[in-house]
């Protein structure tokens, strides 16, 4: 059975709304097919744009405070530079340990303003520690109230290794060696 083109156009006239259809499935089909290997990068950027709206968001939600934020970090970076010391300004320096020593009734027998090998070649940072090496002697509660009063003393103090000994005969007096360091700038 043969068809004549007469029949096949009359078929279309007939039914244009489905031929349109048809047509229109077949050319939709045939673009998502060629299209398909688009997907996972359409999917990579949605979710890209999607995280940087979440950031958005927060950034949006938490910048409300941010004023009061930066002016407490500001406040909070005044009250460490107060309690930092200078390496190049040893007087001030060991004037503090001088003060602690008249305030707790000991006697320094030794104080060193030192360089720590280890920090000679070190990378740069915003803040040093600058050591220091002492030897103190006085009775036990002297000596605990030195080591209280550097503890919570004016400057950031970091005690890297002690040694206590007995002093004399009769043991009242001790001496105590430390090794320690301060927080400080260049």
């Amino acid at each position: 059975m043969s068809i004549s083109n007469e029949q096949v156009f009359g078929f279309l006239r007939k039914n244009p709304i489905s031929i349109g259809c048809a047509v229109l499935s077949l050319v939709l089909a045939g673009v998502i097919y060629n299209r398909s290997d688009l997907l996972p990068a359409v999917h990579a950027v949605v979710d890209q744009k999607s995280r940087e709206g979440e950031r958005l968001a927060a950034n949006v939600k938490y910048s409300n405070q941010l004023k009061e934020h930066l002016d407490e970090i500001i406040a909070a970076g005044k009250a460490i530079d107060t309690r930092l010391i200078y390496a190049s300004q040893l007087a001030n320096n060991l004037e503090y340990f001088y003060k602690v020593e008249a305030d707790t009734n000991t006697r320094l027998v030794s104080l060193n303003q030192v360089t720590s090998a280890s920090r000679v070649g070190a990378t740069k940072t915003a803040f040093i520690q600058i050591a220091f090496a002492i030897n103190v002697q006085g009775s036990y509660s002297q000596v605990l109230d030195l080591l209280h009063r550097l503890e919570g003393g004016l400057h950031y103090c970091r005690i890297l290794n002690a040694t206590c000994a007995k002093v004399g005969a009769d043991g009242d007096l001790l001496t105590l060696n430390l090794n320690l360091e301060l927080l400080g700038q260049r």
